[in-house]
């Protein structure tokens, strides 16, 4: 545990007045939305509903299965994007199941690079300051 970053932390606003256990459950807490750089042809697969896929003209299908087999399919990618929203119209299920592919939740204890945080961290984080 890196008790400086820790107790740096902890010197913030956010903390003041929590118990060591509730400053703890914040730090592990998955709450912050970040930005996905890239999928994988996988989640694609996993995000397309049967009847959106059977939806598709088979000149969709072939680009479909293009992009599914990109290892690495940049999120925020003009082209990908435009093919895909093209494919899956407004409304549809595959289309919000990959807009939820676009952000993850993590913790402010994973952004700082700390493991999980118990009680006892802080406590001994805020008696000794780091």
């Amino acid at each position: 545990m890196n008790y400086q970053i820790l107790a740096g932390e902890l010197a913030l606003p956010a903390y003041t007045g929590l118990s060591d256990q509730a400053a703890a459950d914040a730090l592990n807490a998955q709450n912050i939305a970040v930005d996905v750089e890239t999928i994988s042809g996988s989640d694609v697969f996993e995000a397309t509903t049967q009847s959106d896929y059977a939806a598709l003209t088979a000149t969709q299908k072939s680009l479909y299965h293009a992009i599914m087999g990109i290892n690495s399919i940049t999120v925020r990618g003009s082209n990908t994007r435009a093919a895909l929203l093209a494919m899956f119209g407004a409304g549809s299920q595959t289309r919000a199941n990959l807009g939820a592919l676009q952000s993850t939740l993590t913790s402010r204890r994973e952004q700082l690079g700390l493991p999980q945080v118990g009680a006892h961290h802080v406590t001994f984080a805020r008696a000794n300051g780091g």
